[in-house]
């Protein structure tokens, strides 16, 4: 063993943190290498788990029992003379492959490099626990392999897609050990190679990746011939096959049951180069046929192969150009056993050995477009397999299919035309002139509307309905909601006529109108095709718009009369431009002119719809129910009667009329409104005039007294009974210093007596009675202070007539009377002042007792002072 080389002191540092118990490895027996290869000797350290990287040294003994220092990790002078040179040519070098493992290269294997070499890590360890070093044993064999390429076939190699060809090399070894070669077969093409196929050195087949089908079933095979001949065998070429092929030979030798590859030689065997195969398919450009004949088109192939090929011819249509669109779909299909795949109009058929031709029966108009014929070439491969040499797509061939369209015209026709609005609107459209229709031809209809166009105005129409082919009739937008309730009606009265009726005609339906006829086609797969369509003439619908015009005249037959009595009032109706009229009518009272009560109010009193049906509107004199009536006189005059009338039904009285004109069935349609000239009501009596006041003895009380309140009526003019004269009085309170709140309603009594009171949220009550003829009397008692504010009454008088009936005057208001709520000082603080004098006087005597026991008793002092003391005072005082 060779000296221990110093170390610094980093690396014992190093040494004390490695674990106890390592082992130093290389591998196990004995190692076999060819002059010129390359060496390679692992070494790695187990039970390693040290934080750095391990450091090795190696050395080298030709006999086993000198070693030389080789080459070391750690330190750069520790290789001895001899191999300093090789470390910096780098013929040998060490390279980590890890923190406990590393390898040593020596590249050119020589002669002299045969022997044994021991890898061991250095350590400052007080003892040695595990082994620290390992030895291994390199054999260095002379270059006994011979590899080359066979003179046939030569190094440049044409072949076509689908021929076979073979390629051969040769290797031997004249090595004195039992050695075993393998060889390999690759590809390179481009930069990418490719194994194809392997004898391994213990004599077993191995096909590369994407080469076992063609090896399984005997399209790629590896023999010998004779002793170092090794021969590549492929029996049908593809495409994939273009490349230059090399041949790899390895040498292997048995150590210890186990293989080692000791050297490899690579030779360039042949470049092969596939040609590709010519294959061409035409088919004529342009082609015409009538409809429901047959289209014969035939596909001429071209290519130069002649040896045992077998085409596949697909046809393909489509309704553009271009073949590759997803529309294309395919016609007839012969494989390359010749079977044909068509539909039952479709026929594929081998006329010769290179054209082949399909036959399309019964053409109809969705036979145009274009047709393609694709064509691919097989031949057959090893154990009855097929290879796709060649594909070809040929050229678009237009075939025009000579449409015969049926000869029609179309009509239109108004069979009812509106004169107002609302009035039904009745179209036909007709087939006419028919001269080829079959079977296989149908008709349906689409109807239009256009509006009338105004000069600067750009004319659009509008699709009210169309039909398709399977009689499946579709609104359009403008006719969709119309036409689902009825109002407008699509049919077919027979196989030639068309109508379209409106049941109610309105403004915006004026216009003009067309239908489009369409000849629908039966096809071979019993669909429907749309072969023409034809356009009749317009029919405008119009009528003259003239505003509807509607008079009515009030009259009154007896213009004078006296309270009492029944007021009579006729409505005479006139009409223009208004169809098939009905009238309603409402009675309508207003205040007359200069009566402030209730200025510009007008009150609905009774009304007769167009059904004669009457109704009581905002009548609501419950003592005169039946008090007013309205009848029908005629039927265009109407009649209204008031009975028993009233002075407080003073007013002008008119008649609002409405004309309707009928909508189909039982609906009306509002068509024009107006109002009568006014009747007035006006009695000239001579009663007496009533005027209301209030009267307060105490407008200012304290809170908790007693409110009172005297609403006083008199009266002006003729002097009435009491008997004949009643009253209903209400009072009202506004709880402000102002008049800016709402009134709040406090009590009212009615003329026959009958108290009503308005609930309150305080607790003060009200109470309300008449203590004279003409005099009522509010109360308010326990008043509050949210009893203040402004109070007044509203007194409505009845004066009984001569007739003895009772009638009702005009409401009268008196002016507020302002009432204050005072608070009661001396009574809310009479108790607090009395408490507060006693407890003061209490602690005022409390407090005078306690001073003088004080004084008495606690602070009493006698002070003495000598004659000196006094003496010094007075000589003071005196200075």
């Amino acid at each position: 063993m060779g000296r221990l080389p110093p170390r610094p002191l980093l690396l014992a540092l190093l040494a004390l943190a490695l674990c106890q118990g390592r082992v130093v490895r290389v591998p196990a027996g004995r190692l076999v290498r060819v002059v010129g290869t390359e060496l390679v000797i692992p070494c790695n350290v187990s039970d390693y788990d040290g934080p750095s990287e391990q450091n090795f040294d190696w050395s080298f003994s030709s006999s086993g029992s000198s070693f030389v220092e080789l080459a070391s990790t750690w330190e750069v002078g520790f290789p001895a003379q001899l191999y300093r040179e090789r470390l910096q040519r780098g013929e040998i070098l060490l390279r980590r492959t890890a923190n406990d493992a590393v390898e040593l290269h020596i590249r050119n294997v020589q002669p002299s490099d045969q022997g044994h070499y021991k890898c061991s890590t250095p350590s400052t360890d007080a003892t040695v626990q595990g082994n620290y070093e390992d030895t291994v044993q390199v054999k260095v064999l002379a270059d006994a392999l011979h590899v080359s390429a066979s003179a046939q076939p030569s190094p440049a190699l044409s072949l076509r897609e689908g021929e076979p060809f073979e390629l051969r090399c040769s290797a031997s070894t004249t090595s004195l050990l039992h050695t075993h070669l393998s060889v390999m077969w690759e590809v390179h093409r481009a930069s990418s190679r490719r194994s194809i196929l392997a004898l391994t050195h213990e004599s077993r087949f191995r096909p590369g990746p994407g080469y076992e089908q063609r090896y399984n079933s005997g399209g790629v095979r590896l023999d010998t011939v004779g002793s170092n001949v090794y021969r590549l065998s492929v029996s049908r070429a593809l495409s994939a096959d273009q490349g230059l092929y090399k041949c790899v030979v390895s040498e292997w030798i048995g150590e210890q049951g186990a293989w080692q590859e000791i050297q490899e030689k690579t030779v360039d065997v042949a470049t092969v180069v596939i040609q590709p195969t010519v294959l061409r398919a035409a088919v004529a450009r342009n082609v015409s046929v009538a409809e429901g004949k047959e289209l014969d088109l035939s596909c001429n192939i071209t290519t130069d192969r002649m040896d045992d090929i077998r085409p596949e011819v697909t046809w393909y249509f489509s309704r553009t150009p271009d073949s590759t669109l997803p529309g294309s779909h395919v016609l007839a299909r012969m494989d390359r056993d010749s079977l044909v795949h068509s539909s039952p109009h479709v026929a594929l058929s081998h006329m010769d050995a290179r054209s082949y031709h399909l036959l399309v029966r019964d053409v109809g108009k969705e036979n145009s477009g274009y047709y393609f014929c694709h064509v691919t070439l097989w031949v057959p491969g090893h154990n009855r397999s097929w290879h796709k040499v060649a594909e070809a797509m040929s050229a678009p061939a237009g075939v025009d299919v000579i449409w015969l369209e049926p000869d029609y015209q179309v009509y239109l026709n108004a069979s009812k035309v509106p004169e107002f609005s609302d009035d039904p609107t009745e179209l036909e459209c007709r087939i006419v002139d028919v001269k080829r229709s079959d079977a296989n031809v149908r008709f349906t209809v689409s109807w239009y509307f256009r509006i009338n166009p105004r000069s600067d105005s750009v004319v659009t129409s509008e699709l009210l309905a169309v039909m398709n082919g399977d009689w499946t009739l579709k609104y359009g937008e403008r006719s969709k909601q119309r036409a689902q309730n009825g109002e407008l009606i699509f049919s077919k009265e027979h196989m030639d006529t068309f109508s379209f009726r409106i049941q109610r005609t309105t403004d915006e339906d004026r216009g003009s109108y067309y239908c489009v006829v369409s000849a629908w086609t039966k096809q071979r797969n019993n669909s429907w095709v749309k072969s023409k369509d034809v356009l009749s003439r317009p029919v405008n619908i119009f009528w003259a718009s003239e505003d509807s015009v509607l008079v009515v005249k009030a009259r009154q037959p007896k213009p004078f009369f006296a309270a009492g009595n029944t007021f009579e009032m006729t409505c005479k109706v006139s009409s223009k431009n208004i169809k098939s009229p009905r009238y309603s009518v409402l009675i309508t009272a207003e205040k007359p002119v200069g009566d402030l009560s209730s200025p510009n109010e007008t009150k609905y009193i009774i009304s007769l719809d167009q059904d004669s049906v009457v109704k009581l509107e905002n009548w609501t004199d419950a003592s005169r129910v039946d008090g007013v009536v309205l009848e029908k006189v005629q039927e265009d005059e109407f009649r209204y009667r008031m009975y028993q009338t009233q002075v407080s039904d003073a007013g002008l009285y008119r008649c609002m009329v409405t004309a309707w004109s009928p909508v189909g069935g039982s609906l009306w349609r509002e068509a024009a409104t107006s109002l009568s000239n006014p009747i007035e009501i006006d009695f000239q009596t001579s009663g007496p005039v009533f005027n209301a006041s209030v009267h307060s003895a105490t407008p200012s009380v304290i809170r908790g007294d007693l409110i009172k309140l005297f609403c006083i009526i008199s009266t002006e003019g003729a002097a009435l009974d009491p008997d004949d004269m009643a009253f209903d009085v209400s009072w009202f309170a506004v709880h402000s210093f102002g008049l800016d709140k709402a009134p709040v309603f406090l009590s009212s009594l009615d003329r026959k007596g009958i108290v009503n009171t308005a609930e309150r949220d305080w607790k003060s009550n009200l109470s309300l009675e008449r203590v004279g003829v003409l005099e009522f009397l509010l109360q308010v008692h326990g008043s509050e202070d949210q009893d203040f504010g402004n109070y007044y009454c509203s007194v409505t008088p009845w004066v009984k007539s001569p007739t003895g009936s009772w009638q009702k005057e005009a409401e009268i208001h008196s002016k507020p009377i302002f009432i204050t709520v005072k608070m009661d000082v001396l009574n809310a603080f009479k108790y607090p002042l009395l408490i507060g004098i006693g407890l003061s006087t209490v602690i005022g005597l409390l407090s005078c007792l306690i001073g003088y026991c004080s004084s008495h008793w606690c602070c009493k002092k006698e002070v003495q002072e000598t004659r000196r003391e006094r003496r010094r005072l007075m000589s003071m005082e005196m200075d």
